[in-house]
């Protein structure tokens, strides 16, 4: 399982920001016309919208679960979380909380 959310967490980085750079360099750091491109539509809004939930949602997970289960260094992915999104987040947490079950296993 560890190479699998290594490998989402790569993807999660790689699309978004592939997705991201050529728009930045067409149009620069422009906030007003990112925010206005962003919300185009309604199904712009709404994916908007569910990114944002999730996102609110993930970051409580990350920091109640990984308080809970000591999951050293969760932080990343609140910050990855923060900077790239719930892609990105999400699988570095299971990566990180994965890695850490593994080392404190009685198996190893």
């Amino acid at each position: 399982m560890l190479r699998f959310y290594l490998v989402l967490t790569l993807l999660g980085i790689l699309l978004p920001y592939g997705a991201f750079v050529p728009w930045l360099v067409s149009n620069g750091l422009d906030i007003s016309l990112l925010f206005n491109d962003a919300t185009t539509n309604s199904i712009s809004v709404f994916a908007w919208l569910d990114v944002l939930v999730a996102a609110v949602a993930l970051l409580g997970f990350i920091v109640v679960d990984g308080h809970k289960n000591k999951v050293s260094y969760r932080y990343f992915a609140v910050l990855g979380t923060l900077c790239v999104g719930v892609s990105f987040g999400l699988p570095l947490y299971l990566y990180l909380k994965e890695k850490q079950s593994l080392s404190h296993s009685p198996n190893m």
